[in-house]
C-alpha cells in the first residue's frame, strides 16, 4: 500500500468513527416514549388491534420518534377509567369508547354510539363535515382531552339473552350489560341496565348477576364464548348503529406537537378509523355462521313492537341528555341537526340499495 493511498483510508476511518458516536445520541435524545391506556382485553379482535395498530402507524410515520406502549384494561387502569388516567397524568393517550365517561359530561355519549343515532358513514360525515369534530374539542378542552375517531365496529348486534324476549314486557326487571344511552333508555322500559367491563361480562352472565347482554357483534361476541351460556341472540341492537372508538390524548401533550406531527397523529388516526369498521364489516359474516351452524345460537330479530317501544324512550332519552350540560345541549342540537340532513339520503342510497339487491338470487 503506497503512502497516500493509507492516508486516504486512515482519513475516512477517523471521519465515520468521529461521526458514529453522534449521530446514534442525536437520535434517541429525540425520541418521546408514552403510554396508551385502554378499556379492551389485551390483543382483543378489533378493539385491542385497533389500539395496537394505532401505536404501530405512528412509529412507524414518525421514523420512530413515537414510541407508544399499549396497555389493555387494568393493566394501568381500570378499563372504565381512561380518561381519568389521561387526566391525571398517567397516560398521554387513551383508545375507548367515549359514552363510558357520560358520568363527565352527557355530550361524551354522543362520541360514541346513540340509540337510533348515525351508522359509521353518517358519524364520520358529523364529524368531517358537520361540525362534530370543533365540538368534540370543545367539550375535551374542559377536561384536558384531545378527541380523535380512531375505529368504529359497524352496526351492533341487539345482544344476547337467556330467555327470549317476545314483548316489551319481558324487558321489565331484566338485568342486562349495556353503556351509554342506550342503557339509559333500557332503564326507561323498565329493565335495570349495568355498565360493565369487557372482561366483566362473562363472569357476570355465568353466574347470573346479568339476565342479558350486549358486546358487539359475532366476530367479537363469539371470541368470547357468549353462546356457551345463551343461544338466544337478536339483533339489530337499536343502541349502537355505528360504535364509534375514540383516541383520547391528552391536551397538554397535544399543544406541545409541532402541526407536522398534529397531522401525523391525525392522519393515523383516520387510517384505523377506515382500516377498523372493514375488519369488522370482513369478519362478522364468517363469526355469525359459526355461532349458528356451529354452536347451535338461534337467531331472532327484534319485533317491531319492541323496536317501536326502543324507539319511543330513545327520543325522551336523548332529549334529557342535551339538557344536562350548555356543552351537552350544543352537541345533541348539532346531533339532531345533522341526523335530519342525512337519515333521508341514507334510506335512498345504503337502504334502498341493499332491500333491492335481496331481489336477485346470486
Amino acid at each position: 500500500m503506497d503512502r497516500r493511498s493509507f492516508i486516504k483510508k486512515a482519513g475516512l476511518g477517523v471521519t465515520a468513527a468521529a461521526a458514529a458516536p453522534l449521530a446514534a445520541p442525536a437520535i434517541a435524545a429525540d425520541v418521546k416514549h408514552l403510554k396508551m391506556v385502554t378499556s379492551w382485553p389485551k390483543n382483543f379482535p378489533g378493539l385491542g388491534t385497533a389500539a395496537n395498530r394505532f401505536a404501530q402507524r405512528v412509529e412507524k410515520a414518525s421514523d420512530g420518534r413515537f414510541k407508544i406502549r399499549v396497555y389493555a384494561g387494568k393493566e394501568l387502569v381500570h378499563p372504565l377509567k381512561c380518561l381519568d388516567a389521561v387526566q391525571e397524568g398517567t397516560a398521554e393517550l387513551y383508545h375507548s369508547a367515549d359514552y363510558y365517561y357520560k358520568g363527565k359530561d352527557m355530550g361524551f355519549a354522543f362520541y360514541s354510539a346513540v340509540p337510533f343515532g348515525f351508522t359509521a358513514s353518517e358519524m364520520n360525515a358529523w364529524l368531517y363535515h358537520g361540525g362534530g369534530q370543533k365540538l368534540w374539542d370543545e367539550l375535551g378542552a374542559g377536561f384536558g382531552v384531545k378527541g380523535l375517531p380512531c375505529g368504529n365496529s359497524g352496526v351492533q348486534m341487539g345482544g344476547w339473552f337467556r330467555k327470549p324476549v317476545n314483548t316489551i314486557e319481558d324487558f321489565k326487571g331484566l338485568k342486562m350489560r349495556m353503556p351509554g344511552l342506550g342503557g339509559d333508555v333500557l332503564n326507561a322500559i323498565g329493565a335495570t341496565a349495568l355498565t360493565l367491563a369487557g372482561a366483566e361480562i362473562m363472569p357476570a352472565l355465568q353466574a347470573g348477576t346479568i339476565d342479558a347482554t350486549e358486546w358487539v357483534g359475532p366476530w367479537n361476541d363469539l371470541a368470547f364464548g357468549f353462546y356457551k351460556v345463551t343461544k338466544h341472540y337478536y339483533y339489530p341492537g337499536f343502541h349502537e348503529p355505528g360504535t364509534m372508538l375514540s383516541l383520547g390524548v391528552s391536551k397538554k401533550f397535544w399543544d406541545g406537537l409541532s402541526d407536522s406531527d398534529k397531522a401525523l397523529f391525525e392522519y393515523c388516526a383516520q387510517a384505523e378509523n377506515s382500516y377498523d369498521l372493514a375488519e369488522f364489516n370482513a369478519n362478522n359474516g364468517a363469526a355469525l355462521n359459526t355461532l349458528i351452524e356451529k354452536h347451535g345460537v338461534q337467531l331472532h330479530e327484534f319485533s317491531d313492537e319492541i323496536f317501536k317501544a326502543f324507539g319511543e324512550a330513545s327520543k325522551d332519552v336523548l332529549a334529557k341528555a342535551g339538557e344536562s350540560s350548555p356543552m351537552a345541549k350544543k352537541i345533541y342540537k348539532s346531533f339532531m341537526d345533522f341526523k335530519k340532513r342525512v337519515q333521508g339520503w341514507t334510506e335512498i342510497s345504503d337502504v334502498a340499495y341493499a332491500n333491492k339487491r335481496k331481489l336477485v338470487k346470486w
